[in-house]
């Protein structure tokens, strides 16, 4: 039996598990936010960098891909991988994704997707809603084993692009960060 995996921030651009099968396509009733802090990949414990987690939202869509894994053995070692790579995000949920905007059945059911939740106790890294320009001068300050956190909000937005999604947190959020970065230039100029 094959298993689904659905991403909505960097499984957009860089899996790094084997896969079968990917497909652009939604979720239903989340939105992607940059609430979920990141001390191990975009970030420090002391400097947290933040990533995106899922917000229930009714009405709403989430775009990204789902990644269909058919053998057992790939299986286990996409698991293995997912464990230590999402290792922050405390929660697993099973939704339908859908490929087409107008279809009211799912393209496929059950598809696995990791969710770093708003429980602070289940969740010590959960950040949680903030401006946008608070949440944008963490972006542009923080950086971790993985990077610049700002590398991953960029590439993103270019693998929503891509794709053909608009989100407007992420683009908003990308601006903020760009006219920062274009302001701290200018000063040292």
């Amino acid at each position: 039996m094959a298993m689904w995996v659905f991403g909505y921030g960097s499984l957009i651009w860089k899996a790094g598990f084997r896969y079968d099968e990917r497909l652009v396509g939604f979720i239903k009733d989340y939105r992607r936010v940059f609430y979920q802090g990141s001390t191990d990949h975009r970030g420090t414990p002391e400097f947290p960098g933040r990533t995106v987690t899922l917000e229930p939202a009714k009405g709403e869509v989430c775009w990204g891909a789902a990644y269909k894994i058919t053998h057992k053995e790939d299986q286990l070692t996409a698991l293995e991988h997912l464990e230590v790579r999402e290792k922050q995000y405390d929660k697993k949920a099973y939704v339908d994704f859908f490929t087409e905007p107008t279809a009211s059945t799912p393209a496929v059911s059950n598809v696995m997707v990791y969710i770093a939740s708003a429980d602070k106790k289940q969740n010590q890294n959960y950040l949680g809603p903030a401006s946008l320009e608070d949440i944008a001068v963490q972006i542009v300050k923080a950086e971790g084993p993985s990077g610049p956190n700002r590398e991953y909000l960029f590439k993103l937005e270019n693998a929503l692009i891509q794709i053909g999604c608009e989100d407007k947190h992420v683009t908003d959020l990308a601006d903020e960060v760009r006219r920062i970065l274009s302001l701290q230039r200018e000063l040292t100029v």
